[in-house]
C-alpha cells in the first residue's frame, strides 16, 4: 500500500462451488485481470480480489451424496477455480473463500452490527418450497415447481433485514450515479425494480411518490429480505446477540455471507492493526464486476446493507452479458457447455506445442490463455450477450493474431535481422517517411477503451493499426530497397524499418493488458533489457511517444509468435467436450462435482429465504450460460414475513416476448380443428430484462422467465413500449415456435398481443389474477 498512489480496488463475484469452473467464470475473471494490469501500469495501487462462495443447502446435500463432509466438498471444487486461474496466469492479489476464518468473523460482525442497529428482526414465513430446486415459488399447496414435482408447504423462522426502508435512498443514489451502474440497461432494470409498476400502483390506489430526480415510484414496492436459514446447518452461525433471540440454530444466508466477502477479504471484522489499515485504505471498492443476472443483488441488497451499517458504498457495479454457444443456449443435456481447459489444452498442445515441442506446459497454457482472452474481449461487446463457437475462435485467432499481429512482428523483425545485422536501425533523422504520418497518428490514438470496458472497440482499433502497418510494408517493399546500390534507398530502408518497429513497440505496449504472455515474447525479441512486466511496473508503458526504440539494440532470438491453427482443431475441441464413454474427464474431482447437481435458480424477489447471489450454477433450467455468473434467474413473489413491521406486498409484476399477433375479423381466419389448436403451446411468462437492440428501431430484446427455464425473445413492439414499461409484466408466450434469427440474435418464442386495425398498438395479453409462471393456457 502506498499513500502517494491512487488506489484501485476491483472484484469479481465469488464463484459458487456447486460445479467446476467453466468459460463463463473465465470471462469475468479475465475482464478483471485486464483492468488490474491496466491500472498497475498506470501506477495505481491496485488490489484484485476473486474467490469462491462455499456455504448453503446445495453444498450440504451434494456433499452428502458424495459421502464426504461439506468442507471437503468445498475444498475440492474451490481448488479447481484457483488452479485454473493460476494456470491462466491471472494476477489476483487475494483469493477469498467464505469458509475462511477471517471471512466468518467479518460476516458475523456485519450481521451483529445490523442487528444491534435494529435493522434485522426475527420473524417467520410460510411458502411453497421446491425441494429439487431449493427455492420458494408462488401458488397454493401442491403447486408444481420448476423441477416438475409438487412443492411442499414449509414454515420456517428467519431473521429479516429491513430492506423496505431503503427504497428511496437507493433510488436517489442510483439515479444520481453516486452508485454508478453500467451498462445503462442494467441500471434501468434495477431502477424499474425499485420503482415498482407505477401504472398498476396508481390503478390500485397505492401511494405514489417522486424521487429526487422526479421519477415516480410506488412507495413500499421493496420488501424486507430474509438473511438467515434454520432448516440446514452448512453456513456461518448467526452471531450474538441475535442468536439468543431464538431457541433455533440459524445460519447466515448468502446475502450477508457471500456479499460481505468484498470487505472481509481486505480486513473488515479483524482486530489486527494491519487488517484495519488495509480495510481503511482499500474500501470502498472502485468496481464490482459480474454477470448481469446478479446485478440486482449487488445494486439493491448490498448497498442497503452498507447504508444500514453506515459504511461507504462501492463506487461502481458493471455487468456483462451471457455467452451463447453456436448461437444456442448452453445446457448439460445438449452437452455444449464449454470448459476453459478445452481451449487451453487444444491451443496449448495442438498449436503452440507442435510449433515448439520443447516448450513447457506453463508456456503452452499462457499462450492459449492469451488466445482466449483476445477472442472473448474482441468478439463480445461488453455488457451484451455474445456467441461463442470453436470455429469463430479459430477464425478470429488466425485473422487477427496469426495473420495480423504475429505476422507483422515476424516480418518486421526478420527484415531487421536480415538487412540491419539484427540491430534496431539508426534512422538519419527522427522524422518518419512522408506516407507514415497518418498511420502513426492512428497508432498513438488511445481513447482508453479498457477503462470504459469497451474492449471490443479498443481491439478493433488495434487491428486497424496493425492492418495499416501491414499495408505500408507491402506498398514500400523494403525487401526490394535492400537490394539497391543507392545510399538514399538504404537510408530510407533504415528509417522506414525503424518507424515500423517503433510502431510495433507502441502497439505491443497497448496490447499488454490483453495479451500479457505473447507481448512479453515480442518485447524480448526486440532485445529490451527490461521485461515487459517490469517496464509496466516502472510506468514505462504510459504515454508512449515516437522514438522510444534505442538504435543499435540487438534483437533477441526470433521465433513465430502465433502459429496458424488448423480448422481440424474444431473437431479436437468438440471431442474434448464430448468424450466417448471410455474417456474420462481429468477434472472430475469427486462424485458429486463431476456431474453437478441441478442449478439453483437465483430468485430476484427480495423476500425469498432461498434466494442467493450464486455465481456458478450450470443447471438445465438456464436458458444460456451466464458468463462468469450463475444459473437461471427466476423472478417470483415469495413468502412475506409474518411480523407486524413487515412491509406491504412487493413490486408489481410486468411482461415479455416476441412480435405481436394482431387479431383480424372473425371471418378472416380459416377454420381449424381442436388438434390444430393443441399444437400451439401457450404458457405464462414474466419479463426479466427488456432492452433496445442497437440500430433496430422496432425491436426489443426480452428475457422471459417461464418458471422452468428462461428464454430470449425479440419483439417488434419498441414503437409502443419502452423497456421500463415491460420489466416484471406477466404475459402469454407461444413457446413451441421454431427459433428465428433477427439482427444476429435468436428469438425463442412469440408474445401474444391484440391490436385494432392495421398498424394499431399491440396490447399485450396479461392476467387479472395471480397464476404461476410456466402454467399452460388451455
Amino acid at each position: 500500500m502506498s499513500a502517494n498512489r491512487k488506489k484501485f480496488y476491483l472484484t469479481t463475484p465469488i464463484y459458487y462451488v456447486n460445479a467446476r469452473p467453466h468459460i463463463g467464470h473465465a470471462y469475468t475473471t479475465i475482464v478483471a485481470d485486464v483492468l488490474a494490469r491496466r491500472h498497475r501500469l498506470l501506477g495505481d495501487d491496485t488490489f484484485f480480489l476473486t474467490g469462491t462462495d462455499e456455504h448453503g443447502q446445495k453444498i450440504e446435500r451434494s456433499a452428502a451424496v458424495a459421502g464426504i463432509a461439506p468442507q471437503q466438498f468445498a475444498d475440492q471444487v474451490s481448488i479447481q477455480f484457483r488452479n485454473l486461474w493460476d494456470r491462466m496466469g491471472l494476477t489476483y492479489d487475494r483469493y477469498i473463500r467464505t469458509t475462511d476464518a477471517k471471512h466468518k468473523r467479518g460476516a458475523q460482525k456485519l450481521f451483529a452490527d445490523l442487528y444491534e442497529r435494529g435493522q434485522i428482526y426475527l420473524s417467520s414465513y410460510t411458502g411453497q418450497y421446491s425441494v429439487g430446486e431449493e427455492i420458494f415459488v408462488e401458488g397454493p399447496p401442491g403447486t408444481i415447481g420448476p423441477d416438475g414435482k409438487p412443492t411442499e408447504t414449509v414454515t420456517e423462522e428467519n431473521f429479516f433485514f429491513r430492506l423496505s426502508e431503503y427504497q428511496r435512498p437507493l433510488l436517489d443514489l442510483i439515479e444520481s450515479d453516486t452508485l454508478a451502474i453500467t451498462p445503462e440497461a442494467r441500471k434501468n432494470e434495477v431502477l424499474s425494480f425499485l420503482r415498482g409498476n407505477v401504472v398498476e400502483g396508481r390503478a390500485a390506489g397505492l401511494e405514489i411518490e417522486n424521487s429526487n430526480a422526479g421519477a415516480p415510484y410506488v412507495k413500499g414496492a421493496l420488501r424486507d429480505l430474509s438473511v438467515s436459514r434454520s432448516s440446514f446447518t452448512w453456513g456461518i452461525p448467526v452471531p450474538e446477540p441475535a442468536a439468543s433471540a431464538t431457541d433455533k440454530k440459524h445460519v447466515m444466508y448468502v446475502w450477508l455471507d457471500a456479499l460481505a466477502n468484498y470487505m472481509t477479504a481486505i480486513g473488515y471484522g479483524s482486530d489486527d492493526p494491519k487488517d484495519i489499515t488495509e480495510f481503511n485504505h482499500y474500501w470502498p471498492a472502485d468496481v464490482h464486476i459480474m454477470a448481469k443476472e446478479i446485478t440486482r443483488q449487488h445494486c439493491i441488497y448490498w448497498p442497503a446493507f452498507l447504508l444500514a451499517a453506515d459504511l461507504p458504498l462501492p463506487k461502481a457495479v458493471t455487468a456483462h452479458g451471457w455467452l451463447l454457444f453456436d448461437n444456442s443456449k448452453m445446457s448439460k443435456s445438449k452437452g455444449n457447455i464449454v470448459r476453459t481447459e478445452t481451449i487451453l489444452d487444444a491451443f496449448g498442445d495442438e498449436v503452440y506445442g507442435k510449433q515448439f515441442p520443447d516448450s513447457t506446459k506453463a508456456e503452452r497454457d499462457l499462450f492459449a490463455s492469451d488466445v482466449l482472452r483476445y477472442f472473448l474481449l474482441r468478439e463480445i461487446p461488453f455488457g451484451q450477450d455474445g456467441s461463442f463457437s470453436f470455429d469463430a475462435l479459430i477464425t478470429r485467432y488466425n485473422a487477427d493474431l496469426a495473420n495480423g499481429y504475429g505476422n507483422l512482428v515476424s516480418r518486421t523483425l526478420n527484415m531487421i535481422g536480415q538487412f540491419c545485422d539484427a540491430r534496431i536501425p539508426q534512422p538519419e533523422n527522427t522524422e518518419f517517411p512522408s506516407d507514415f504520418s497518418d498511420t502513426w497518428n492512428l497508432i498513438l490514438q488511445n481513447e482508453d477503451e479498457l477503462e470504459s470496458f469497451d474492449f471490443a472497440s479498443g481491439l478493433n482499433r488495434a487491428a486497424r493499426k496493425i492492418a495499416a502497418l501491414d499495408g505500408l510494408l507491402t506498398s514500400n517493399a523494403p525487401w526490394k530497397l535492400a537490394k539497391s546500390d543507392s545510399n538514399d534507398d538504404i537510408r530510407f530502408l533504415q528509417q522506414f524499418l525503424y518507424a515500423v518497429a517503433d510502431s510495433i513497440r507502441v502497439i505491443t505496449a497497448q496490447l499488454y493488458p490483453i495479451l500479457p504472455s505473447t507481448t512479453a515474447k515480442v518485447w524480448k525479441q526486440f532485445g529490451f533489457e527490461k521485461s515487459i512486466e517490469q517496464a509496466a511496473a516502472d510506468g514505462e508503458l504510459n504515454n508512449l511517444q515516437r522514438g522510444g526504440l534505442k538504435p543499435g539494440t540487438k534483437l533477441g532470438p526470433l521465433a513465430p509468435i502465433f502459429p496458424r491453427a488448423d480448422k481440424g482443431l474444431v473437431q479436437i475441441m468438440t471431442d474434448m467436450e464430448n468424450p466417448t464413454p471410455t474417456e474420462t474427464r481429468p477434472e472430475a474431482p469427486l462424485k458429486a462435482a463431476a456431474t453437478p447437481a441441478p442449478a439453483q435458480p437465483v430468485p430476484t424477489d427480495s423476500t425469498h429465504p432461498a434466494a442467493a447471489p450464486r455465481t456458478s450454477s450450470l443447471g438445465e433450467p438456464s436458458g444460456s450460460l451466464p458468463v462468469g455468473g450463475s444459473g437461471s434467474t427466476t423472478t417470483h413473489n415469495g413468502p412475506t414475513p409474518s411480523h407486524t413491521d413487515a412491509p406491504a406486498s412487493g413490486p408489481f409484476a410486468s411482461v415479455a416476448s416476441q412480435t405481436p399477433i394482431t387479431a383480424g375479423p372473425a371471418d378472416a381466419a380459416p377454420t381449424i380443428t381442436i388438434d390444430d389448436f393443441a399444437k400451439i403451446e401457450l404458457r405464462v411468462a414474466q419479463i426479466l430484462v427488456a432492452e433496445r437492440i442497437p440500430k433496430a428501431d422496432k425491436l426489443l430484446r426480452l428475457e422471459v422467465d417461464l418458471g422452468h427455464e428462461k428464454r430470449q425473445i425479440l419483439s417488434g413492439i419498441a414503437e409502443w413500449y419502452t423497456p421500463e414499461d415491460l420489466i416484471g409484466r406477466r404475459i402469454v408466450v407461444i413457446t413451441n415456435l421454431a427459433p428465428r434469427k433477427m439482427r444476429g440474435l435468436e428469438s425463442h418464442g412469440m408474445l401474444l398481443a391484440a391490436s385494432e386495425g392495421e398498424g394499431g398498438k399491440p396490447v399485450l395479453a396479461t392476467f387479472g389474477e395471480e397464476i404461476a409462471l410456466g402454467s399452460r393456457l388451455k
